[in-house]
């Protein structure tokens, strides 16, 4: 026996809304991050040549990598957005 044949239709149903909520919260949270992320990361290429500017190379260099590793993270927030039916 399954178990889906032991639960209510109901239950299944409110089961399978509730996730559908939750698929497209996550959604919308993805496209966020994404635009998050992009907007971080323009600001970390503007401090990061303020800081070599006063001279800060390794400064400057870590928040470069910093940003890069921003990158990195919206590339997977993309790539997450798209398995979930998103753009």
């Amino acid at each position: 026996m399954l178990i889906a044949d032991s639960v209510p239709l109901k239950m299944l149903q409110r089961v399978s809304r509730v996730a559908k909520d939750e698929r497209d919260k996550l959604r919308t949270l993805l496209v966020y991050w994404i635009e998050h992320n992009r907007e971080h990361c323009s600001e970390f290429a503007e401090w990061a040549e303020k800081a070599k500017a006063m001279g800060e190379e390794e400064l400057a260099r870590d928040i470069r990598q910093a940003a890069e590793q921003m990158d990195k993270a919206g590339v997977l927030f993309s790539r997450s957005l798209k398995k979930l039916g998103g753009k």
